[in-house]
């Protein structure tokens, strides 16, 4: 299983310098608390947070929008929560209800530098948008893009909406984050034809209507599917939402190792999507059931899965 895992990862090998050095960067900054000493020396990476401000006149949220909690979360709760739990950097995806800005995601970066990234939003509707690819990265604090492809918006991926995106997007190496209803067939023809595009699937290919609709082992399989492209990876997260037990959440462990098997540690990256279940688990639960509770991980396994392949994925120095 190991051959396996290193031969459909070869690439990441070269990567590994840069993951390595940014690895030892964040483990040396300050924290208020550390949870544990093997926690301080790994690099924790949360690869997803929504963050948004109070809807006010002078920046409205978008028509019709609804958080994922009642109060904004905000700058200045994320911070406490990420220092207490020993998590050295964040990826910020804006929320839908800001639309395509990230004015506010580029304030956390801009306040503490190093320790967050940011996911930024394009209008996949929109092929004006392609110009602007090129320089994506060079805005303050952009690492890529995330898509959230409704189940309304699923025909944009098969009659022709999205084809300038991917090609553009590959030749500026942007690296995609995706949320789907059900097109792992789609992103499969993508991921082939597009060998070069980075692309990493959210919360294990598990959206809120594949949840509700009881499929959560049918959107699991098909994204272990994807393992076979070595430019597919997968965000471990969103565990909470999933389970319908207590911590440390044992009926999600069978799909967490189904796509540990499926993509190895270094396709495998840890995330929280906190809001989306924040009564279900503290924070700090959330790192330990990767840290503490899954016996099948390794320590290196962990090293891997908890910051140095999200670090690595996105090119973030």
């Amino acid at each position: 299983m190991l051959a396996r895992r290193r031969l459909l990862t070869g690439a990441a090998g070269a990567g590994l310098t840069l993951a390595t050095a940014a690895f030892k960067s964040a483990s040396a900054q300050p924290y208020s608390a550390q949870p544990s000493s093997a926690q301080a020396r790994r690099l924790i990476v949360d690869s997803q947070i929504h963050m948004w401000p109070p809807n006010r006149p002078d920046r409205p949220w978008t028509a019709g929008a609804q958080p994922q909690i009642r109060e904004p979360f905000t700058i200045e709760r994320v911070v406490p929560l990420i220092d207490e739990a020993g998590v050295a950097r964040v990826v910020i995806v804006p929320p839908t209800l800001e639309g395509e800005r990230i004015d506010y995601a580029q304030e956390a970066v801009r306040r503490y530098p190093g320790r967050f990234g940011i996911m930024a939003r394009i209008a996949l509707d929109k092929p004006d948008r392609a110009a602007q690819l090129a320089a994506w990265r060079q805005q303050q604090g952009v690492l890529g893009v995330r898509l959230n492809i409704t189940a309304e918006q699923a025909h944009w991926l098969t009659d022709g909406t999205t084809d300038w995106f991917w090609p553009a997007a590959e030749k500026a190496q942007i690296p995609i984050m995706f949320l789907t209803a059900g097109q792992a067939a789609e992103f499969s023809r993508i991921a082939e034809r597009h060998p070069q595009l980075m692309l990493i699937i959210d919360h294990m290919g598990v959206s809120t209507a594949t949840l509700r609709a009881g499929k959560m082992p049918e959107a699991v399989a098909q994204s272990a599917a994807l393992a076979k492209f070595p430019n597919v990876s997968v965000k471990l997260s969103s565990v909470p939402l999933f389970s319908s037990e207590p911590y440390p959440w044992r009926d999600v462990t069978p799909h967490i190792r189904r796509l540990y098997d499926a993509f190895g540690p270094r396709r495998c990256h840890w995330g929280t999507d906190i809001t989306n279940s924040y009564a279900k688990a503290t924070y700090r639960q959330r790192v330990a059931h990767f840290t503490e509770e899954l016996a099948f991980l390794s320590e290196e396994d962990k090293d891997w899965i908890m910051g140095k392949s999200i670090v690595e994925r996105l090119r973030w120095t």
